[in-house]
């Protein structure tokens, strides 16, 4: 029977005669070796061929266990390389987020608690009413002002504009987008395109579904032209990409590189592009989308979490109409649709008399903290990464060194370590959650816990 050899696995004999086997039989075998830990995530199996001749079978045979086990998310094709087996169903990279007791929070990226709108008058306006089973899962006003707030954003790309339920869907939360169009058009062991560094969550995402990322490089103004041309030729399926408040860097993708990008892949157009606009009117930059006019699938969603509040889970979804009704189609077998009751608060809050001075006043609160973060380091002679968004990326020589200091001084701070794939280390900072004053003595602390080290480079 087939042995484990140089990284390599397939299946083994279970005492009986080889020509009794049949796939089922070797979807056990494999399934119980992953089971136990003697097939590791990235091991190859045997060849189709090779394991049918050493068992004596047809390929035809091998090749269907090696398909069902695909089908089933345990490995993945990928092309000449051969068949292997898949990571674990779910990571644990961004799983704990907790700040140890007593320690000021520049850690976990949330958004200031004082810069949301207060939800306590809302709930007097939103009313009562109950939504039943069969009813729109949109909610009729909801819909059209999320239309209205997207519309120029995607002028060009739907000819016919934006339609709730064809070419509009509210799901739940940026993360819930992006996961419902990535399984709408993509198989196990497909290849992702993803920023260098990258959100965790996005990254486990990929890992929890089987998919495999592949890393593009960024700078401060997103994916880079050349970093987006080697993940094409790497034969990826699908780009996810943030235009602005880029998780953990800050990037911003401004004019130029969204037409230089937008160019790139209208010679692409079977590539799912997915742009994740998370932070939406307080990211502190304008929207520049990458989506061309010849790309077949592709999905703008635009989150309330940091805008209303991360508790409203709550994102508008626009695309094609393809994706959109696989979208749509899928939710009406899971959740259903978003509360209508979240609809209805965020439908009262975008039409509060004073939202555009809320989210401005936001958006202007969290650009002077990070500027004032970056231009502090900068007067030490320290780069820093940061021209959007609730966060800053500080490369250093050291991550686990600079953390553990700046957690001394009573600053948690987070390791870069979980956000990279070949990017250098680096420590993130979320300057959104704290007044200017505390922001400077954060970096403060970490000029001196960096003290005269390797200065830091760019993304």
């Amino acid at each position: 029977m087939v042995k484990q050899r140089n990284g390599e696995g397939g299946p083994r004999s279970s005492g009986r005669r080889s020509r009794s086997l049949g796939s089922a039989d070797i979807m056990a075998d494999v399934e119980r070796r992953i089971a136990d830990g003697r097939l590791t995530p990235g091991t190859r199996l045997e060849p189709v061929r090779s394991a049918a001749a050493e068992l004596g079978l047809a390929p035809n045979t091998v090749a269907t266990a090696y398909r069902k086990l695909a089908d089933r998310g345990l490995v993945y094709g990928d092309g000449r390389r051969g068949t292997f087996v898949a990571g674990p169903p779910v990571a644990v990279r961004s799983a704990d987020r907790s700040v140890p007791e007593g320690l000021i929070d520049l850690a976990t990226g949330n958004p200031d608690r004082r810069l949301l709108p207060d939800l306590g008058p809302v709930f007097e306006r939103i009313g009562t009413g109950h939504a039943l089973y069969g009813e729109e899962p949109i909610d009729a006003r909801l819909g059209s002002m999320l239309a209205a707030d997207l519309e120029d954003d995607v002028a060009g790309l739907l000819p016919d504009g934006i339609v709730a339920g064809e070419t509009l869907a509210v799901v739940g939360g940026a993360l819930d987008g992006i996961e419902r169009t990535l399984g709408a058009h993509l198989r196990p062991g497909d290849r992702v395109a993803v920023e260098d560094p990258a959100y965790t969550s996005v990254c486990d995402l990929l890992n929890a579904m089987h998919l495999r990322a592949v890393p593009t490089a960024i700078d401060g103004h997103g994916p880079t032209p050349d970093g987006l041309q080697a993940a094409l030729a790497d034969g990826i399926s699908a780009l996810i990409v943030t235009p602005r408040a880029q998780n953990p860097t800050g990037a911003a993708i401004d004019v130029p590189r969204a037409v230089d990008l937008s160019s790139i892949l209208a010679g692409h157009p079977d590539v799912v592009v997915v742009e994740d606009d998370h932070a939406g009117p307080v990211a502190g930059a304008p929207y520049r989308g990458v989506v061309s006019t010849r790309t077949l699938n592709w999905v703008v969603i635009r989150s309330v979490a940091k805008s209303l509040g991360p508790d409203l889970r709550l994102a508008a979804l626009v695309g094609d109409a393809a994706t959109v009704n696989r979208v749509i189609g899928r939710q009406l077998l899971g959740t259903g649709w978003v509360s209508h009751v979240l609809q209805r608060i965020v439908a009262e809050l975008l039409t509060s008399p004073t939202i555009d001075a809320t989210l401005a006043t936001a958006a202007a609160g969290y650009s002077q903290r990070r500027d004032r973060f970056i231009a502090r380091l900068g007067q030490a002679g320290i780069v820093a990464e940061g021209r959007s968004g609730l966060n800053v990326w500080v490369p250093v020589a050291d991550e686990a060194a600079v953390v553990a200091g700046a957690q001394q001084r009573g600053f948690a701070i987070r390791s870069g370590a979980p956000f990279r794939y070949r990017s250098g280390p680096a420590v993130r900072v979320s300057t959104a959650g704290c007044d200017v004053e505390t922001v400077e003595a954060a970096a403060d602390v970490l000029i001196d816990v960096i003290g005269a080290g390797p200065r830091s480079r760019s993304v």
